[in-house]
């Protein structure tokens, strides 16, 4: 028989972290990539520290959408897929935590010139 000891409580911005860092660590990554109203925030000159990460959780399921900037000549469908397998594994094996969907929001492609 478990003994309950109390809650544990996850902050949102926790989530933010995992999935942020584990996207920025898969080769083909090259930098997040603020959503729209993370443009809009920055124009007024807030940064979040979860740029390019969204998180909602929903009856203890979590739901996650990445902004990304990838490498000029990566496979974008296989590193999408393997950036979904990591962040869900990510947060589930570090939170316990189920993820529902990991969304890959592709918002540019970073050229040897710099750009993108």
């Amino acid at each position: 028989m478990e003994e309950k000891l109390g809650k544990v409580i996850i902050a949102p911005n926790v989530l933010v972290t995992i999935a942020r860092l584990t996207a920025l660590s898969t080769p083909g990554v090259v930098r997040m990539s603020p959503a729209w109203t993370e443009s809009m925030g920055r124009l007024l000159r807030r940064r979040s520290p979860g740029e390019g990460v969204k998180i909602g959780v929903e009856n203890d399921a979590v739901s996650v959408d990445l902004y990304i900037v990838v490498e000029q000549g990566v496979d974008i469908l296989k590193l999408s897929r393997e950036i979904q397998a990591e962040v869900s594994r990510a947060i589930h094996d570090m939170v316990g935590m189920e993820v529902k969907e990991v969304n890959i929001h592709i918002q540019d492609v970073a050229t040897s010139s710099g750009e993108g």
